[in-house]
């Protein structure tokens, strides 16, 4: 089977990486041959994240998807995310053979909720005509899945984000002097953080208390913070130098389409986790067996008190988060998943093949 995988991004970008690139070796190791077209380049990507958008860039960009659809013929299927082309109408995607399409976000809402009444007028269904006309749609959580199914999509399949275990070894359990509270993400993430400024501020008040953030750049929370530079090959072993894991999210629509990536990558670092009640937050977190749930000021102290004061059940904790991501939320698991949906897809489109 040969398959055009139309990325948004190139490894730099998270979702186009763990959404699809951590499966290649496994699709390639079961015959499928893959060709990876990302919409934007890395160096894009790394200007973006420093506050500089290209508008050269994003017109490149633009040039290069339509001539990568030029070659779809020559496919098998089409996987894509999210979208053929960002904010014009669902045209290619009524043009071009059968695809399969995901998504890990509520894409849909940079146009049904957008501040612009013509956006929401041009664009508002955009994401629903490209669900409708998917061979397959494939989601990260339910509230992506509900939306697929009001968008009339022929076929739609749940798998979940997950990390790839031989990035991340099976963690030492080690006891520290000081209490570290962690996060990972982006600077567009890092927005998130501040809403529990206050609590983390109570909760380092009371001594032998650090912050780390890998990844989120320059971020005031009115307490002392050491950030890391992000980079795929020391990700690993700087969640490894934390103690709990934090994603804070507002209860918002836009979040309620979010699949938990970073919770994922704690707790496959044997950590406990601390997140907000949020989209598929609910479903990864297991209260009180793999972490705690937070939704007030009030909860959040209690809930990093409560693992800061007992190392005990940090370790417990740590170790049944890291089963819970070997069974279900890692590549190891989910990789026959694609590779099903793929075959799936190709066989609908082409009912002759083997």
């Amino acid at each position: 089977m040969k398959v055009l995988l139309l990325t948004r991004y190139g490894r730099t970008g998270v979702t186009s990486r763990i959404r699809f690139l951590q499966y290649l070796p496994y699709l390639k190791s079961h015959g499928v041959e893959v060709h990876v077209a990302p919409f934007l380049e890395d160096d894009y990507v790394a200007s973006l994240y420093k506050g500089n958008r290209s508008i050269k860039a994003i017109a490149a960009a633009y040039w290069r998807r339509l001539k990568q659809l030029l070659g779809a013929g020559n496919y098998d299927l089409l996987w894509i995310e999210k979208e053929l082309i960002p904010w014009i109408p669902a045209i290619p995607e009524r043009v071009v053979g059968s695809y399969v399409v995901d998504y890990d976000d509520a894409v849909f809402h940079n146009y049904d909720l957008h501040a612009s009444s013509l956006v929401r007028l041009i664009l508002g269904n955009k994401i629903r005509s490209v669900m409708s006309r998917a061979r397959t749609v494939v989601v990260g959580n339910e509230y992506l899945a509900e939306y697929a199914r009001q968008a009339g999509a022929a076929d739609i399949q749940f798998v979940p984000t997950v990390v790839d275990l031989e990035h991340y070894p099976p963690p030492e359990f080690v006891q520290r002097e000081t209490f570290t509270i962690g996060w990972i993400g982006t600077p567009w993430t890092a927005r998130y953080l501040p809403a529990i400024a206050p609590a983390l501020k109570e909760v380092c008040s009371r001594g032998n208390v650090r912050i780390v953030l890998i990844g989120s750049g320059e971020v005031n929370l009115g307490v002392p913070v050491e950030v890391r530079a992000w980079s795929e090959t020391t990700e690993a072993r700087d969640i490894g130098e934390i103690d709990v894991g934090i994603m804070p999210l507002p209860d918002e629509p836009f979040e309620q389409g979010k699949c938990g990536y970073k919770l994922l990558q704690y707790m496959v670092s044997g950590l406990p986790v601390v997140a907000s009640p949020v989209g598929a937050n609910r479903k990864i977190v297991d209260e009180g067996t793999t972490g705690h749930l937070a939704g007030t000021h009030n909860e959040w102290v209690q809930a990093l008190e409560r693992l800061r004061e007992n190392p005990a059940m940090r370790l417990k904790m740590g170790k049944e988060a890291r089963l819970r991501v070997e069974r279900t939320y890692s590549v190891q698991a989910q990789a026959p998943r694609i590779l099903e949906v793929l075959e799936k897809a190709r066989r609908a489109s082409h009912p002759r093949s083997p």
